[in-house]
C-alpha cells in the first residue's frame, strides 16, 4: 500500500488541549482533517475536542507511558479508522539554571520531552509501517541548536530529540512513512508564561514571541507539503542554527541577547496596582 495523498488525513495530536497543540488541533479540522486530541489533562482536551465538533475527538494520554499511546492510537482508530499523521507536540520545562533545579526536575524534562516522544514514535512506526504509510511530525525547538542559560536540560531533551528523529528517519528512509521535525521558537504559552515569572529564563524574550497559531500553520502545512525541518523564522533561525555550532561564539552573543531579553521581560511583565 503505497503512500497517501489525499487531502483529508487522521491526526493524532498530543499536548493538545491548550497552547501549541490546541491550535495545531483546531487549524487541522479548519482544514478539513479528523483530529484524534490527546493530553495529560482529560478534562480539558475532552473540553477542547468537544468544542470543535464531529470531526475531533479526545483521549489521555500521558506521553511516558507506553500503554498509554496504544491506548490512543487505539482510540484514533476507533473514532476515524486509522492514524495518518502523528504530531508529537507535548512538552515541558522547569525554568532555573541547572545547579539549582531537583534531581526529579532533570528527570522531569527529559522522561517528557524526549522519552516520552521517543515511546510515541516507536508506537508510530509499528502501526505505521503494517498499515503501509504514515507522516511523523515532531515539534521541538530553536533550543536543539542553541545552548542557552536557564535551559541547560531542557536544551538537552531537544538536542536528544533531534538527533534521534533524523537518526530514525534515515533508518526508515527506505519505508513508507515520512517525518518532519518543527523547530519553533518562544512562543505565547503557559510555559511562556511560566518563563515569565523567572529572570534565569530572561533569554526566552530576546526576540517577540510568536503566537501558537503561526506554529500551527507550519504544522499543517507540513501535512500536506513533508518538509524533512522548519526552523523559525526562516531566515534568522538558520543564521541560529549556525551560531549553536560555536561556543566560543555564543558565549560572546549570548550575554547581549540575555539583556535584551531582561528589558523585553520588563516591559512585558504586568505592574503592580495596574493589572497590566
Amino acid at each position: 500500500m503505497g503512500r497517501r495523498t489525499e487531502q483529508e488525513q487522521v491526526v493524532l495530536v498530543t499536548g493538545a488541549a491548550a497552547g501549541i497543540g490546541a491550535a495545531i488541533a483546531e487549524l487541522a479540522v479548519a482544514c478539513g482533517h479528523r483530529v484524534m486530541l490527546t493530553d495529560i489533562d482529560e478534562v480539558a482536551v475532552v473540553s477542547r475536542a468537544l468544542s470543535l465538533g464531529d470531526r475531533a475527538a479526545a483521549c489521555v494520554l500521558d506521553i511516558r507511558s507506553s500503554a498509554g499511546w496504544a491506548r490512543a492510537f487505539e482510540a484514533a482508530e476507533a473514532a476515524f479508522g486509522r492514524v495518518d499523521v502523528l504530531v508529537n507536540n507535548a512538552g515541558i520545562t522547569h525554568t532555573g539554571v541547572a545547579r539549582d533545579l531537583r534531581e526529579q526536575q532533570h528527570r522531569d524534562i527529559v522522561e517528557v520531552n524526549l522519552l516520552g516522544t521517543i515511546t510515541g514514535v516507536c508506537t508510530a512506526l509499528e502501526r505505521m509501517t503494517a498499515q503501509g504509510h504514515g507522516h511523523i511530525i515532531n515539534v521541538c525547538s530553536m533550543t536543539a541548536f542553541l545552548p542557552l542559560p536557564g535551559y541547560a536540560t531542557y536544551c538537552a531533551s531537544k538536542y536528544g530529540l533531534r538527533a534521534f528523529h533524523h537518526s530514525v528517519a534515515i533508518e526508515e528512509r527506505d519505508g513508507p512513512l515520512d517525518f518532519t521535525i518543527i523547530h519553533p521558537p518562544s512562543t505565547r504559552t503557559s510555559m511562556l508564561e511560566q518563563e515569565m515569572a523567572d529572570p534565569s529564563s530572561a533569554i526566552a524574550f530576546a526576540e517577540k514571541p510568536y503566537a501558537p497559531e503561526r506554529i500551527a500553520r507550519a504544522v499543517v502545512d507540513a501535512i500536506a507539503a513533508k518538509p524533512v525541518e522548519v526552523v523559525f523564522p526562516p531566515l534568522g533561525g538558520r543564521v541560529q542554527r549556525i551560531a549553536g555550532v560555536f561556543p566560543r561564539l555564543m558565549r560572546l552573543v549570548l550575554p547581549i541577547a540575555e539583556a535584551k531579553g531582561l528589558r523585553r521581560r520588563e516591559r512585558l511583565m504586568p505592574h503592580p496596582g495596574t493589572g497590566r
